[in-house]
């Protein structure tokens, strides 16, 4: 009866041992899951930040070209108001 015991508890240990071992493999793909999707943010991250400044440098260039025409129809205005 203790040697029925023995081999059950070292079928166990096998057993656990190889649960252990899947544990560990499971552990290292979702690791390099992990690491993949972390790249891939700061990848996007990274793009938005270049759309980002790319919309602000058009935006600054379109206000001062706006203010330009501004100014000049006013200065237009006042010269049909010197006209006038």
């Amino acid at each position: 009866m203790v040697k029925e015991s023995k081999e059950a508890l070292k079928k166990r240990i096998s057993i656990l041992e190889e649960k252990v071992e899947h544990l560990r493999v499971s552990r290292r793909v979702l690791m390099n899951l992990i690491e993949k999707l972390e790249k891939e943010k700061k990848q996007e991250f990274e793009r938005l930040e270049r759309i980002n400044r790319k919309l602000q440098q058009s935006n600054s260039r379109y206000a001062k070209d706006l203010i330009l025409k501004n100014k000049k129809i006013v200065e237009l205005e006042e010269q049909v108001k010197k006209m006038s």
